[in-house]
């Protein structure tokens, strides 16, 4: 029988990945780039200077309307009622079973306009849940064709940013406003996935091009593939969906508890909050003494005992030390334990660990 490829979808930046040299691999169902001079170097320009993210591959939906609130209310872990005008939070979109449809930031735009900026992979899936769960009053629109979304990272963002577009406005961590940028109305946040001062841009897709383009113009930033997104986020703990996040599990043992509202209910809350009583995993940060990285799946034992699962691995490039995260059983978390991992058939000794590995991001620097 005849394979037939999978077509995979690009962003409007893909030519320009293509002529910087980049490698491409699908992710998500998108050809993207996951690294140009290298994952190595990449990592250590955003940790010391200025990174250039695509992130076109992820969507964007609007929420507007009296009830908006609301329904966002009942849908999403994170409070609603209290997210001022130019804020935005993270939180989770579940299922009735708790399980984790989707990680997510809302943005609160204005009096009743809102914001989410979802995963690619669930993309689908989430704009079916929302709209089968909202009221009629509330008018749902998918932006995620129309709009781009470019992160600039590192802890000279800022003044590089501002070299190429003129003066930002003074953003707290997890603010937002509305920007001229490049003669482009635009929508910056001060949030990211890399644990460095940064800011996340949306616009037009029909400038993405020409933004990317001016931006690099400036030597001090530099394209970061999906390759060090990956590593700089591992450093921090933060959750990948699909590896520390999925439909099979609610975020309790991921969270413990952080993101999730307490007051207010939405769907899922029950389950949620049954697995935050009664806990049967937790997530642990796990460093090595060597640079032999675990992959998402590989085992581990408590001495002679199975407890769990790593669910992301890989050398830590500013550690030079193999990092990962995994879930286990809670008796096996506690600090300072000595964890044995079965990697490629051989078991190697780690130890848990605090998060985050990397201690010294730049993330809420004031600016």
């Amino acid at each position: 029988m005849e394979r037939v490829e999978a077509i995979l979808k690009t962003t409007p930046l893909h030519e320009e990945h293509i002529a910087l040299g980049a490698r491409m691999a699908e992710f998500g169902g998108w050809d993207m780039p996951i690294q140009y001079e290298g994952i190595l170097a990449e990592h250590q320009h955003t940790r010391t200077n200025t990174g250039l993210f695509d992130i076109c591959h992820m969507g964007e939906f609007e929420l507007t309307g009296p009830t908006a609130a609301a329904d966002l209310e009942n849908l999403l872990t994170l409070e609603i009622s209290t997210l001022a005008i130019n804020q935005c939070r993270y939180g989770f979109l579940l299922d009735e079973q708790g399980g984790v449809i989707d990680d997510l930031t809302c943005y609160r735009l204005d009096k009743n306009r809102y914001m989410l900026v979802v995963n690619a992979a669930t993309l689908d899936n989430d704009a079916e849940w929302i709209q089968q769960h909202i009221s009629s009053q509330t008018t749902f629109t998918d932006r995620s064709n129309e709009l781009a979304k470019l992160d600039i990272q590192g802890p000279r963002a800022r003044f590089d940013l501002e070299a190429v577009i003129g003066k930002l406005p003074d953003l707290g961590y997890f603010k937002a406003d509305s920007i001229q940028a490049l003669e482009t109305e635009t929508i910056i946040s001060r949030t990211g996935y890399t644990g460095e001062l940064g800011y996340e841009l949306y616009f037009q897709a029909s400038e993405a091009v020409r933004i990317w383009r001016a931006l690099l113009a400036n030597k001090n930033i530099k394209p970061i593939g999906l390759g060090a997104r990956d590593t700089l986020r591992l450093e921090m703990g933060y959750s990948l969906y699909g590896h520390e996040l999925s439909r099979d599990k609610t975020p309790s043992g991921v969270t413990r508890g952080m993101f999730i509202k307490k007051t207010d209910n939405f769907i899922g809350r029950a389950p949620v909050f049954q697995t935050l009583k009664n806990p049967t995993e937790q997530l642990i940060a796990l460093e090595f003494k060597t640079k032999r990285a675990a992959r998402a799946g590989d085992r581990l034992f408590f001495q002679t005992q199975e407890t769990g699962t790593i669910t992301s691995g890989s050398l830590s490039p500013t550690l030079g030390k193999a990092i990962a995260l995994a879930t286990v059983a809670p008796s096996s978390a506690k600090l300072g334990t000595t964890l044995h991992v079965t990697i490629r058939g051989k078991q190697y000794p780690a130890t848990v660990v605090d998060l985050p590995f990397h201690k010294h991001g730049t993330a809420r620097k004031k600016q």
